[in-house]
């Protein structure tokens, strides 16, 4: 089975995009299945399931970060596409605080990025860009093509061996290419891990502590006046 991640910002076209794979992938003889993991709503599993007669999931990470939520069920969507008799697998995730990447080793990863989200976009969204294979970029329509080249060489910056593709996502153009790089990515075999390393450690404020204050916090913490420390035994 191929698996394709596909990881973006809200609202930068991810499921347009992969709206446009999914007939492209049919025609090329595959069964396709589609999981969607987002914070608390999505309803792309029932859109694209009505649209194109797939099997889709829909999974909500909740408290869990949708990356991390991303490696706890990825084995299990993988068995139960295999159930489905799918060839290929596409994920779409929500990055929430950008400081990991869902992207497995030796799996396609595809980050959407919009061109109309400000020329510095590539230089915050960090590891969802700089640790995948494909960069695509949406609503190139939108802006100059001094924008353009100026965004381009923002993820170049960022990100010097990934593949840039300009899509537009309202037509479908410049899809060929990511449908190719899918059916030539290689087939999941085997214990699969995450490429890139999770942030140095979870906050206190993450597991339910609301004091304000740094003072009241312990494990990785940091002041006004410092970079992060570590804090407590």
């Amino acid at each position: 089975m191929n698996l394709a991640i596909v990881a973006g910002p809200a609202t930068t076209g991810k499921t347009s995009v992969i709206r446009h794979m999914i007939p492209k992938l049919q025609q090329a003889g595959k069964k396709v299945a589609f999981l969607k993991i987002d914070v608390q709503y999505a309803e792309e599993d029932v859109e694209l399931a009505d649209e194109f007669q797939i099997p889709t999931r829909k999974v909500y990470s909740g408290e869990l970060c949708p990356d991390h939520c991303n490696v706890m069920v990825l084995g299990d969507a993988l068995e139960w596409a295999e159930e489905q008799g799918s060839d290929v697998l596409l994920v779409e995730t929500a990055g929430l605080c950008l400081r990991c990447s869902p992207y497995v080793e030796e799996v396609l990863g595809i980050v959407v990025l919009e061109a109309t989200s400000g020329m510095n976009l590539p230089l915050k969204v960090g590891p969802m860009l700089s640790l995948s294979d494909i960069a695509v970029v949406t609503k190139i329509d939108r802006v100059s093509q001094a924008e353009r080249e100026v965004f381009r060489a923002r993820i170049q910056d960022v990100a010097p061996s990934v593949l840039i593709r300009e899509v537009n996502a309202l037509y479908g153009i410049g899809i060929d290419p990511l449908v190719e790089a899918i059916l030539e990515s290689p087939e999941v075999k085997g214990q699969l891990y995450l490429r890139g390393n999770p942030p140095v450690g979870t906050c206190t404020i993450c597991v339910g502590k609301k004091e304000v204050g740094w003072q009241s916090h312990f494990g990785v913490v940091r002041s006004l006046e410092n970079q992060n420390f570590y804090r407590g035994q």
